[in-house]
């Protein structure tokens, strides 16, 4: 019980820290226009909706007496499916942005730049706090929101990168080529780790004492 309470907790938190990523990083495009900005955006705003479900599920799982195994399994299958189409659709809008924007001012990005670096910190302490999680009391909606933020603590690395070269030279070609490859190294990602967490929550059902790789 107390470590379900410490990961309901987590998934809590993880809701509250996520809320204001969106709209930081929308307000940020007011001033700017980096396509690997405006992808993450649309990433931050895809994996809000997946944590809060996970959230959601969590607590009507853990539950005493509210859920037998079967709709147990079921509930964590939506949840985790979600989760990874969230991914995917983030990753295939990314690409379909990197390739349809044009090489112009990208404008002020340092708000999405803060926002990204923040970002590495944060989601490499709730990856390691998902993990040990995890290991403690197995379980599939921690399993996946511990791949989540592996995923999110990557991403946020390449983002941060792309847009400390808009920073550093915004008129360069290297800064272009990095915005753009930081789209699509982010989004290549995402479509990855999305893909791999719908096939395993379709296709293994009962595999919920599996532990992060």
């Amino acid at each position: 019980m107390t470590k379900t309470k410490s990961g309901l907790r987590t998934l809590l938190l993880s809701v509250l820290m996520s809320a204001p990523g969106p709209l930081v990083v929308g307000l940020g495009l007011l001033a700017g226009r980096s396509s690997t900005q405006i992808a993450d955006f649309v990433r931050r705003s895809a994996e809000l909706l997946a944590i809060i479900a996970s959230y959601v599920v969590y607590r009507i799982t853990t539950r005493d007496g509210v859920c037998d195994e079967k709709r147990r399994a079921g509930l964590e299958k939506c949840s985790n499916t979600f989760v990874g189409a969230m991914m995917g659709v983030g990753g295939a809008f990314m690409i379909l942005l990197a390739l349809t924007s044009e090489a112009r001012d990208k404008g002020n990005v340092i708000p999405g730049l803060v926002i990204a670096v923040l970002g590495v910190i944060a989601n490499s302490a709730f990856w390691w706090k998902y993990t040990r999680l995890n290991k403690a009391e197995p379980n599939a909606i921690l399993r996946v929101q511990s791949r989540l933020y592996r995923a999110k603590s990557l991403v946020d690395g390449c983002v941060s990168a792309a847009l400390l070269s808009v920073v550093i030279a915004p008129a360069s070609p290297v800064s272009r080529w990095l915005d753009f490859a930081g789209s699509l190294i982010v989004a290549v990602y995402l479509i990855w780790c999305g893909g791999r967490t719908i096939r395993e929550a379709l296709g293994k059902k009962n595999d919920m004492q599996k532990s992060i790789e």
